[in-house]
C-alpha cells in the first residue's frame, strides 16, 4: 500500500463518521505519516518494542478555556505499523484505520485511554 492509497482510506473513514462528530472536529487536522518518530512513541507512552497506530496532539475539548486563534489539533495516523499488523489486507486496513481514528477522536473529546478502551469493547 502506498501513502496515497492510505490517505484515501483515511478520507473514507472520515466520511463515515456521524455528522455531529464532524461538526465538533472543526479545528482538527488528520494527517498520515509513514512511521511514528521516537518523540511520537514517547508521547504515546509506548513501551520498548511496542508500536503506535495513531496519536492525538492537541488540547482536549474538556480542557479548553479561551481557545481562539490557535493552531489546529492534530490526529496522526501511522501507515507502517498498520500495514504490518493488517498485512496489507484492504478490509482489515479499513477497519484498523477506523478504530484508530475513533480512538484518537476520543482523546480529542477528553476521554482517557481506559475510557476509550472500555467504549471500544462495547
Amino acid at each position: 500500500m502506498d501513502q496515497q492509497a492510505f490517505d484515501h482510506l483515511i478520507a473514507e473513514a472520515l466520511d463515515t463518521l456521524p455528522e455531529e462528530f464532524g461538526r465538533l472536529l472543526d479545528n482538527v487536522h488528520v494527517e498520515s505519516r509513514l512511521w511514528p518518530t521516537p518523540d511520537d512513541l514517547r508521547d504515546g507512552n509506548v513501551p520498548q518494542g511496542g508500536t503506535l497506530f495513531g496519536l492525538y496532539r492537541g488540547v482536549p475539548r474538556t480542557s479548553r478555556g479561551n481557545y481562539h486563534g490557535v493552531l489546529p489539533d492534530r490526529i496522526l495516523l501511522f501507515m507502517g505499523p498498520m500495514v504490518m499488523v493488517t498485512r496489507g489486507d484492504s478490509e482489515r486496513m479499513k477497519q484498523q484505520i477506523r478504530v484508530t481514528l475513533l480512538h484518537e477522536i476520543g482523546h480529542h473529546f477528553g476521554m482517557s485511554e481506559e475510557a476509550i478502551r472500555h467504549a471500544q469493547s462495547q
